[in-house]
């Protein structure tokens, strides 16, 4: 657990207090960003984009995010751009570290705003929960204020966190491709531009201005399976599953899955289809390769239910039409029946209280 008290508006306390943090304190000296550089990853990721809105909690990365986005805007070459904190309502520092925010973006000219994220309180799945809080908090406001994508600064630290939990959830291609550089939700593009940064470059980025940062102690908190995982890093290391090579795993795995994902595009186009809300998947699909058919299946059923299904449960119902002949069954909002020719129907499951 990290005792480190909540960020001073003092850049030179802020720096001395989040020191004492556990992870930053330990990673390894590295490079800091230079502005070149960090142009260059902003102009990569924010093309085309008439304005951002930076997810800033006030951690050693985003505080990065902030500052080097910050001077980028102070040249003029930058698109418009917001910032906001979200505050869950899980830590009393939480507010004294919005504070420092806030005191941040203003110093860059940058407007700021506090958003709440709060839930009804729980014991289980809190990371989960708090993220999809957070997620929808910060697309809510980015489109109230008109802002057409949303940073965050997942560095490739993060990228590794989420191959290894990718891994020990057994997921596939589509899992174990981790988090992309840029994905749209709900009309606005989320945006990651630090991906291939590790963590430590950015505390450098810091240490060199002389900018502290907050530590939530969550993140060493051995309740959660991220900080688990980063308390095994050096002996993940020491066998050679560095966060660099973790993250060429996801870049290749993303690459399998654009193949993949051309090749559904393809069998969907021959094999299935769609009227009036039903998708008909054709017996002609029987000669698809299997990964082929078990992820145009998923996509379908995710059309109709508009919910994505999980590998594990999109195989057994995978398994269960092979074995039976004729049947159906109910799946993430849809109802699939199939015959004994080989067709597959999907359609909008009825409501609960009509099932029975």
């Amino acid at each position: 657990m990290n005792d480190a008290a909540p960020p001073s508006k003092d850049p030179k306390r802020r720096a001395s207090t989040a020191r004492r943090g556990v992870r930053t304190a330990d990673l390894p000296p590295a490079d800091p960003i230079g502005g070149v550089e960090s142009v260059k990853l902003f102009e990569r990721a924010f093309a085309g984009r008439k304005s951002a809105l930076l997810a800033v909690s006030g951690g050693a990365d985003s505080t990065a995010l902030l500052v080097l986005a910050g001077e980028w805007f102070q040249t003029g070459g930058a698109p418009k751009i917001a910032v906001a904190t979200v505050d869950h309502g899980l830590r009393e520092e939480a507010r004294a570290e919005a504070d420092a925010v806030e005191a941040l973006a203003g110093r860059f000219g940058l407007p700021f705003a506090r958003l709440d994220g709060r839930t009804a309180p729980r014991d289980t799945r809190i990371e989960e929960t708090a993220r999809v809080s957070r997620y929808g908090a910060l697309l809510a406001h980015a489109r109230s204020i008109g802002a057409d994508a949303v940073a965050t600064a997942h560095t490739l630290d993060d990228q590794a966190e989420t191959v290894l939990m990718r891994l020990s959830a057994g997921s596939g291609p589509m899992g174990l491709a981790a988090m992309r550089h840029a994905v749209r939700r709900d009309g606005i593009e989320l945006l990651r531009p630090f991906l291939v940064v590790p963590k430590a470059r950015l505390v450098a980025t810091l240490k060199a201005r002389n900018l502290g940062w907050a530590e939530d102690p969550m993140n060493v908190d051995p309740r959660f399976a991220r900080a688990r995982l980063r308390s095994a890093r050096g002996a993940l290391e020491r066998e050679g599953m560095t966060a660099e090579r973790l993250g060429v795993l996801a870049f290749r795995m993303a690459r399998v899955n654009a193949a993949i994902e051309a090749a559904i595009d393809q069998a969907a186009a021959l094999h299935v289809a769609r009227k009036n809300g039903v998708s008909v998947i054709g017996a002609s699909a029987a000669t698809l390769p299997d990964e082929i058919k078990l992820r145009l299946l998923g996509r379908v059923i995710a059309e109709i239910g508009g919910v994505r299904v999980k590998l594990e449960r999109l195989e057994r119902l995978a398994d269960h039409i092979v074995t039976k002949s004729s049947g159906a069954n109910t799946l993430a909002g849809a109802r699939i029946a199939w015959d004994s020719e080989g067709a597959i129907k999907v359609s909008s499951a009825p409501p609960r209280r009509e099932r029975r």
